[in-house]
């Protein structure tokens, strides 16, 4: 149910608790604000998870909602769910009647659910589902959803869409070439020869770490540096000439152009992000959950751009036994890198912003008169904090 907007489109978006949600979120904001210069953007959150350090860091307006987790076992918490999801669904109907919203966007997670509930009925609602199997929020909200967008095929949800996973434009729009020489330089790698950067997240993965550190003297030998974000709890390998370990890699955009190929998790913002820089993988999924992890990474598998090895095969004999013959092979490198950028989605953020101003009924340019007072009234823009997920 399309419907003619005011000449400023109000464009509310859910996607908070983890960085998984929040930079898509943000992501299709700023894609928005493309299109829209005069498009007035409120995200909900909770003050749980990463909410209030990341939205108002980019320049937008967070209004906070009770959240509504749901609990895995039963308990007195599930007795509460139905007060607490009442609550909370309050609390977005004001919010969506004080911002006067057009459409409501939600990409999952704590603060999607009461979104859903709270816009059905009054406003559009647009539902994105980041990972191949969809979380309960996202089930919930699809059955009464204008659109229904997805990262990769067969989510399971109805009439699903595939437009893939929206990403910061720092990020689609990497010229990993032009940035090489500055990237080593900022991380102290070798200016020549293939790098690996291995991250598994900001907590760390302890199998990638254990695995680095075994693999590292062959890796060191084969003339193979390494740029290891071993998390905040994680641990380092021992120190040595070409291997860059840090807690926490601020700077992504430098660090993907530094490297040559990636060890890493595949949650569905790292497999967004690695295909969209044409960056060769070893994807190594989470050992835990409902395994759309492997799912996220299939089709970058399939189309030749990564390789995926289960969490418990990653020993350092593994790690080194496909990294060496990879990072050592330039055509191989190249012919991969080619086949993960064309399994990726780089456009997905503005496709998708296309689609959900045309549901607000605002798919067009600024009147001139709004053009102007959103640049001369827009929020400042604080730096890009950098998701590892």
């Amino acid at each position: 149910m399309s419907r003619p907007a005011r000449h400023a489109p109000s464009v509310v978006v859910a996607g908070g608790g983890t960085a998984g949600h929040i930079e898509p979120a943000l992501a299709l904001a700023d894609a928005v604000r493309r299109l829209r210069p005069d498009a007035r953007i409120t995200a909900l959150g909770t003050e749980r998870g990463l909410d209030t350090a990341l939205i108002p860091a980019r320049g937008y307006p967070l209004e906070l909602i009770p959240p509504v987790p749901m609990p895995r076992k039963p308990s007195t918490d599930l007795l509460r769910l139905p007060v607490r999801v009442r609550d909370a669904v309050m609390r977005v109907r004001d919010v969506l009647d004080r911002v006067e919203a057009d459409v409501v966007v939600g990409f999952g997670g704590y603060v999607a659910l009461p979104a859903y509930l709270g816009a059905r009925g009054r406003v559009p609602v647009v539902v994105h589902e980041a990972n191949a199997r969809a979380g309960l929020a996202n089930k919930v909200g699809a059955r009464f959803a204008e659109l229904v967008a997805v990262a990769v095929p067969g989510s399971g949800l109805p009439g699903e869409q595939v437009v893939g996973m929206p990403l910061r434009r720092s990020i689609t729009g990497l010229d990993r070439v032009s940035l090489r020489a500055q990237a080593r330089h900022f991380f102290g790698l070798p200016p020549h020869g293939p790098v690996l950067l291995v991250f598994g997240g900001s907590q760390g993965a302890r199998t990638l770490n254990d695995a680095v550190a075994a693999a590292l003297p062959s890796l060191l030998r084969a003339g193979i540096a390494v740029l290891h974000a071993h998390g905040r709890n994680g641990t380092a390998a021992p120190p040595a000439r070409g291997y860059v370990a840090t807690p926490y890699i601020e700077r992504m955009d430098l660090a993907y152009a530094a490297a040559d190929a990636v060890l890493g998790r595949c949650g569905m913002t790292t497999v967004a992000e690695v295909t969209a820089v044409g960056l060769p993988a070893v994807y190594v999924p989470l050992p835990h959950g409902n395994g759309e992890q492997a799912l996220n990474a299939a089709p970058v598998v399939a189309a030749g751009g990564g390789v995926l090895v289960d969490d418990a095969e990653l020993t350092g004999e593994r790690a080194t036994a496909e990294l060496v013959p990879l990072l050592t092979d330039p055509p191989r490198l190249a012919a991969m890198s080619r086949a993960a950028r064309s399994s990726g989605h780089a456009d997905a953020a503005d496709r998708l912003a296309h689609m959900v101003l045309g549901i607000a009924g605002a798919d067009g340019p600024a009147p001139e008169q709004d053009l102007w007072r959103a640049n001369t009234q827009a929020p400042r823009r604080g730096r890009e904090p950098w998701a590892q997920t």
